[in-house]
């Protein structure tokens, strides 16, 4: 292969590899029963309200049993679940550690 072709190959390859892990999703999950306001922030479009939001319908209704039941929760309506919905866990360890930004890939 011509030197210039090769070097074009390389350099689309490159260019499509470092896209692809840019709009890669972060990894990690959320338990949304035992999460602590911090590390509900991490999940895309919620903040510190919607995260103690989150906190206060637990507290109150006890804990999450699917988390389809986030949509009762005031700020998070079907647009904001639908973004968060692959992050979230109802059990197990909080794995997420990294700010998800709202087009699905870390920030």
């Amino acid at each position: 292969m011509h030197k210039s072709i090769r070097a074009a190959v390389t350099l689309v390859a490159l260019l499509i590899a470092g896209w692809s892990v840019a709009a890669g999703a972060a990894e990690g999950k959320v338990n949304i029963n035992t999460a602590t306001a911090e590390q509900l922030s991490l999940l895309p479009r919620v903040g510190a309200t919607v995260a103690e939001r989150i906190i206060q319908f637990r507290d109150q209704n006890g804990r999450f049993k699917k988390a389809e039941d986030l949509l009762l929760v005031s700020g998070i309506g079907d647009r904001t679940f639908d973004l968060i919905r692959p992050y979230v866990s109802l059990d197990g360890e909080t794995t997420l550690r990294d700010k998800v930004s709202s087009s699905g890939g870390a920030s």
